[in-house]
């Protein structure tokens, strides 16, 4: 088995990274292309059956919604050639307008978000294209619901992200 190298890891890291820049800016068709074509999920709040159908999901999922996801600590495995798995610490804050989203069948009256802390266990493998997530599942250890805004959230005047700043879509 040839070992995991260092430009592996990066590349592995810069693709977790790219997971989440896609996912919190909509960029659906970019977000599809970090998995491989029969990569398999387990965990999320709505059906799927392979990575079209997760990508439809989420999208569907996140209708009106903003989020931000952070992933931190991870720890790899190489279980084959060409195949590491990992483990990702993370953390999401996901906001709403109220009554707009019940989240895992729980309706809470007010809950316009949550915060969400725990991990992924992911597998990757090496393809003609890079490396690209194979398996992923989303675990909690916690969801704390937001509830009882008061109002609109401000609207503050700050940079949006650059989409292109680091290698287009």
């Amino acid at each position: 088995m040839d070992a995991m190298t260092w430009q592996d890891l990066q590349e592995i890291q810069d693709l977790k990274a790219q997971y989440f820049y896609w996912m919190d800016n909509k960029r659906w068709d970019a977000l599809r292309r970090v998995f491989t074509d029969d990569a398999r999920f387990e965990g999320f709040p709505f059906e799927m059956d392979g990575p079209d159908d997760w990508v439809e999901g989420l999208s569907s999922f996140f209708t009106g919604v903003t989020s931000q996801h952070r992933g931190t600590n991870p720890r790899f495995q190489q279980v084959a050639a060409g195949q590491v798995r990992g483990v990702w610490s993370m953390t999401d804050h996901l906001t709403w307008e109220p009554g707009t989203k019940v989240y895992r069948g729980i309706e809470i009256p007010g809950m316009y978000g949550l915060y969400g802390y725990g991990y992924y266990e992911e597998e990757y493998r090496r393809t003609e294209a890079g490396w690209r997530i194979a398996f992923m599942r989303l675990t909690r250890v916690r969801i704390d619901p937001l509830v009882d805004r008061k109002g609109p959230a401000p609207e503050y005047d700050v940079p949006r992200p650059t989409l292109d700043w680091i290698g287009g879509v």
